[in-house]
């Protein structure tokens, strides 16, 4: 099945409400979860005030528990969308006023220089959630990853993988989003499209330097990049 790409930043107002109304706490603990175990095996010891970033951070479901769960580290969320960035921000002011090593930067990955913003250069940890399959240019994900990431940090992400045909798009989407709301149906239906396969993101990574990342894929429809730079 051939790639169908999606608009890159999310800024509908349907879609930002829709998104940071839904309930994605068992995905985003099992991404917290994993790097969790990645950490313990690769860095044991967080120094403190290390920098993880969220890249693709949304309405900031993601950036908050690495706030919480890191509590020590200085955890900032990039998003394109300004209103994702807001959501985020107001989320933050209002029901997580106690979290205080969290912060957010409205950044596109692909229209600025990230060069030029030295708080999110040196990163120790770099994570990701259903991010790539909104590129146009998957490169500009990895290419980001070796700007903003120090020696040795640990990078995680995690997407939607394409299916092999609109058979199990449709089974895909009977299963996980029929009681959703139109506006998640919809874009989980053009996200499936939009994402990678396993095959095509080792050779991007084959491509950008990272052929030592390891591609894994986790259940019915998801794949996960880790390693070390």
């Amino acid at each position: 099945m051939q790639r169908s790409p999606e608009p890159e930043l999310m800024n509908a107002p349907d879609q930002v409400i829709a998104y940071s109304d839904a309930d994605f706490s068992c995905g985003d603990h099992s991404l917290i979860e994993r790097l969790s175990q990645l950490m313990e095996q690769a860095l044991p010891v967080l120094p403190e005030a290390a920098l993880i970033l969220d890249l693709g951070c949304g309405p900031g479901n993601i950036s908050e528990r690495l706030a919480v769960r890191w509590p020590l580290s200085n955890v900032i969320g990039l998003d394109g969308a300004s209103s994702m960035i807001e959501i985020a921000n107001q989320r933050l002011s209002d029901v997580c006023p106690a979290i205080k090593n969290l912060s957010y930067l409205l950044v596109d990955l692909s229209q600025c220089c990230l060069g030029d913003i030295p708080q999110i250069n040196g990163a120790s940890v770099i994570v990701s959630n259903s991010l790539l399959h909104h590129l146009h240019n998957p490169q500009m994900l990895w290419t980001s990853v070796k700007q903003l990431a120090e020696p040795n940090a640990l990078i995680l992400h995690r997407d939607l993988r394409r299916p092999s045909n609109d058979q199990e798009v449709d089974a895909l989407c009977a299963h996980y989003v029929s009681h959703a709301p139109t506006v998640l149906q919809r874009d989980f239906r053009a996200s499936l499209f939009a994402a990678f396969t396993t095959d095509e993101v080792r050779d991007q990574l084959d491509q950008a330097g990272l052929g030592h990342f390891t591609v894994t894929e986790i259940d019915d429809r998801y794949l996960e990049v880790c390693g070390q730079m």
